[in-house]
């Protein structure tokens, strides 16, 4: 099996690391090649576009920001779609609009070519460790044949449906993380003003109902109770992420408030020029607002 992996950035280049790790044959592309120089220092072979390397592949993955660059990547002036042959299979790890897939899954079928989304849940550091969960939409048969690729960067494969399915579960799973760390930041700034020191309170949240949180024990102790927010994974991706939930909500017409208010204070976050910053930093605002730290 030969394997295409574009756009190897803070996620997709360890998931590339691990596919090569694997034993399978890597062809790479990003439209930074310096990218992709540590990948093909370890023996993976570059390719000058997305077509190139639907070119050469069996299975051609993608890990994008959103819609509009897998859009562009897909069907672009040497997009994917004019390479890739008819029995190969694409693989989109994007975190990415269901009615953008399910239209580019139609499409492809129309070329003998199979599609799976499959968004992973773990962020930059289970893309590292291989503790990924891939959340997979699309029919059985091409997730067996892919599931070399899925298990070499995910931990935990789950079938989640047809078309669009993945992004949909993705989707969800998002908001309701981020719209709890809204929540969670809320009470912590109580508990800091009624007078409880916030290492005290950090630690009752994590011994306490709230003890499995991975935002808790991992992500929030690295970046926003130590004031660093160096991205793991940018605000302006994490905002993407919300307002993928909130038109998915229109769609169906089913009322989130705490998904609204969520991306509100994103959308301050945002207009404050910190897409490029982690996204917890959003929570910030709530510090703010509060008058404490």
């Amino acid at each position: 099996m030969r394997v295409g992996f574009i756009c190897v950035g803070n996620i997709g280049r360890p998931m590339a690391e691990r596919i090569l790790g694997s034993g399978l044959s890597l062809v790479v592309h990003d439209i930074r090649e310096e990218a992709a120089a540590p990948l093909v220092r370890r023996g993976a072979s570059w390719a000058g576009s997305p077509r190139a390397v639907a070119e050469q592949c069996d299975v051609v993955c993608t890990c994008l920001p959103g819609p509009g660059d897998m859009e562009e990547v897909v069907w672009g002036r040497q997009g994917l779609a004019l390479g890739i042959a008819a029995g190969a299979a694409y693989v989109d790890f994007t975190t990415n609009s269901p009615t953008t897939v399910k239209m580019v899954h139609r499409a492809l079928a129309e070329k003998g070519v199979n599609m799976l989304d499959a968004p992973v849940s773990g962020g930059m550091e289970g893309a590292q460790t291989g503790d990924l969960t891939v959340l997979v939409g699309g029919d059985q048969a091409t997730l067996e044949r892919c599931r070399p690729v899925l298990e070499a960067v995910g931990k935990t494969i789950i079938h989640v449906g047809g078309a669009g399915a993945g992004c949909v579960a993705k989707i969800t799973h998002n908001c309701a993380s981020f719209s709890a760390g809204l929540a969670m930041i809320e009470a912590l700034t109580l508990g800091v003003k009624a007078g409880v020191e916030p290492s005290m309170l950090v630690e009752v949240f994590q011994k306490c109902a709230l003890g499995k949180s991975f935002d808790l024990h991992r992500r929030l102790p690295e970046t926003l109770f130590r004031g660093d927010f160096e991205p793991r994974f940018a605000l302006k991706w994490t905002h993407k992420d919300m307002l993928l939930a909130a038109d998915l909500a229109r769609e169906y017409e089913v009322p989130m408030a705490l998904v609204e208010a969520c991306e509100r204070e994103m959308s301050t976050a945002m207009s404050r020029g910190w897409g490029d910053m982690d996204g917890s930093i959003y929570l910030t605002v709530q510090e703010e607002r509060a008058g404490v730290k």
